[in-house]
């Protein structure tokens, strides 16, 4: 939905979560890998370094059963507080990235769950309370140097050109819009209608009528859509 707050979690495989209930604060980290060093007749001096890390943690909690409360504010709830917790477990173990997204703003980036920690307070079983750190993932890849030594060089057998896998759109995709535009994934406040319109999936609601919510290409909202109105671009 275009004016609902919420934390949006999207594993390696498409599949999202919001997370139940809003915490009181999310804060990101943002900084360098400056070092001070002592210069002779100078003095100490900063040495600005790289960008490091960004980093996130997200404190708060999660229903034993979320369907019977009625103070959460997530769209779409999962069954049970385990299934949350299952979830996360899953792709820390994974040791695949995530992508967070934040709607209403401009918040979005790609992490790994560095810890996860929950558990119960004050002997209270209806809940967990759950504390969930995330550190910022950038790709990488490992380049392979050639060397020219001819008593070692291997001629590679030819092999078959397998065909590219077909695209997959997901959070994070640019794609083509052909469709009328809703206020939420239920279809409720139906809007504009958008013909070849360039778009990008920003958050994507499984199971729901309308799943994709799209964004213009510089992070503007638009709307949700169904899924037969998107085409990889």
């Amino acid at each position: 939905m275009a004016n609902h707050f919420g934390i949006y979690l999207t594993n390696d495989s498409n599949d999202t979560i919001e997370l139940p209930l809003n915490p009181a604060e999310l804060m990101l980290k943002y900084e360098t890998d400056d070092k001070s060093e002592t210069v002779i007749k100078l003095g100490e001096i900063n040495r600005i370094g790289e960008e490091k890390l960004t980093s996130a943690q997200i404190q708060s909690t999660l229903p034993v059963a979320p369907k019977d409360e009625h103070f959460l504010t997530a769209e779409i709830l999962l069954d049970s507080a385990q299934d949350y917790i299952d979830w996360l477990e899953h792709v820390r173990l994974s040791k695949k990235p995530l992508r967070m997204v934040v709607s209403t703003t401009k918040i979005s980036f790609q992490a790994t769950v560095q810890s996860f920690e929950y558990g119960f307070k004050n002997a209270y079983d209806a809940e967990y309370h759950y504390t969930l750190a995330l550190k910022e993932f950038r790709p990488y890849k490992a380049k392979k140097i050639e060397t020219n030594d001819p008593q070692n060089s291997v001629t590679p057998n030819d092999a078959p050109v397998r065909a590219a896998p077909p695209d997959k759109v997901g959070m994070g995709s640019k794609v083509t819009v052909n469709g009328q535009l809703h206020r939420d994934s239920q279809g409720d406040g139906p809007g504009q209608t958008e013909q070849n319109a360039p778009r990008i999936i920003s958050l994507v609601a499984p199971g729901a009528l309308y799943p994709y919510h799209v964004t213009t290409l510089d992070g503007t909202s638009r709307g949700w859509v169904k899924e037969s109105d998107v085409s990889a671009a």
